[in-house]
């Protein structure tokens, strides 16, 4: 999230999707198909985010407020949704800034 962007849109009372949403603001490594025995266990699955090499966030996807199916029903009625498209919800606490040159893993398991 570019806080500064967030700010200065919710001073003013405007949306701020802009701070979440910029150039080089998603990177992601490539695509590894789930195998169909993870879907009845996707909701136990565990989220881990480290910033150089220092756990920051630990979830499990259980722990947000809706469920993945509930999320993608939702979506679907919205949106035309294909295999490959992401979906960016929020994230659990721990959240905190990053510099240049930060190594940032996250991992599903």
């Amino acid at each position: 999230t570019r806080r500064d962007l967030q700010s200065a849109a919710k001073s003013k009372g405007l949306p701020w999707d802009s701070s979440k949403a910029f150039d080089q603001s998603a990177p992601i490594s490539a695509i590894v198909p789930a195998s169909a025995s993870i879907h009845s266990a996707m909701e136990r699955a565990k989220i881990n985010l480290s910033v150089n090499d220092e756990i920051r966030q630990i979830a499990t996807l259980d722990q947000m407020i809706w469920s993945t199916r509930e999320i993608i029903h939702q979506l679907s009625t919205l949106f035309h949704l294909q295999p490959g498209d992401l979906i960016f919800t929020g994230t659990p606490s721990g959240v905190g800034p990053i510099t240049a040159g930060d190594k940032i893993e996250a991992t599903v398991e």
